[in-house]
């Protein structure tokens, strides 16, 4: 069974009057999904993760989370299961450990603490004061600490996007270990859906990818054959682009 089904969810664009951003998204989130959502600019991803989230509502179609539509949830019992790591992540007022505890205080459950010792230690922030103030931290440092906050609400699914887009090589590598094996690993079903425009990154990660394109997700499919095959001109034409900025960029 799917964790979460998406149907034929559409939304407009945000400064021109009905005209669609993407229409028709349909598809499938399962246990143990490592899905990465992958498309030029423009396309809608960031947006789509937000929808999935309930953080934007939708113009059409409509999106189930373990069989029950979205309407049927109330939005914090839907946010405990489908949580959202945003690129440019914000940080709570505070110190890094006020950040940490930001679960157990919404939701009145004990603070993890060892749990959370070990997720930094994993992403290399277990050097850090938990007195620091969270706005002090470095760009890179406060996207592991928002993952992390969001990995201590132990969410069904993670929405993530780009979150590896300040880190230097280590940092991201050391990141994307945590997130697999914190959907192998789980004594409960997990799965991810990871927007990144970086191909070793997609490659890495991945057991699946979305490509969305031209208004739609005109792809989606098992990894290795998406990159070594795809099916569709556009997907052909961005994978070409792709592979031209890493030769201009090695």
């Amino acid at each position: 069974m799917s964790l979460l089904q998406l149907n034929k969810v559409s939304k407009y664009k945000f400064d021109e009057e009905k005209e669609w951003l993407f229409r028709d998204i349909t598809a499938d989130i399962s246990p143990e999904d490592h899905i990465v959502l992958i498309g030029g600019s423009g396309q809608g991803k960031s947006t789509l993760l937000r929808i999935i989230a309930r953080l934007e509502r939708l113009d059409d179609g409509g999106i189930c989370l373990e069989g029950k539509a979205s309407k049927e949830w109330k939005p914090q019992s839907w946010r405990k299961k489908v949580s959202y790591v945003a690129q440019k992540p914000v940080m709570l007022t505070g110190s890094i450990k006020n950040n940490l505890r930001t679960v157990s205080l919404l939701h009145d459950r004990p603070f993890e603490e060892e749990l959370a010792r070990r997720y930094m230690e994993a992403v290399g922030l277990g050097q850090l004061d938990w007195g620091k103030n969270a706005v002090d931290l470095s760009g890179g440092e406060q996207q592991r600490l928002a993952l992390i906050r969001s990995l201590m609400l132990n969410p069904d699914i993670l929405l993530l996007d780009e979150i590896t887009s300040s880190l230097d090589p280590g940092s991201k590598h050391a990141v994307e270990q945590l997130l697999l094996e914190w959907v192998s690993e789980a004594s409960s079903p997990k799965a991810y859906l990871w927007i990144t425009h970086d191909v070793e990154q997609a490659r890495a990660i991945s057991n699946q990818v979305w490509f969305m394109a031209e208004g739609c997700l005109l792809e989606k499919g098992e990894t290795t054959a998406f990159f070594e095959h795809p099916n569709t001109k556009q997907a052909k034409q961005f994978m070409s682009g792709l592979q031209t900025e890493v030769v201009k960029h090695p």
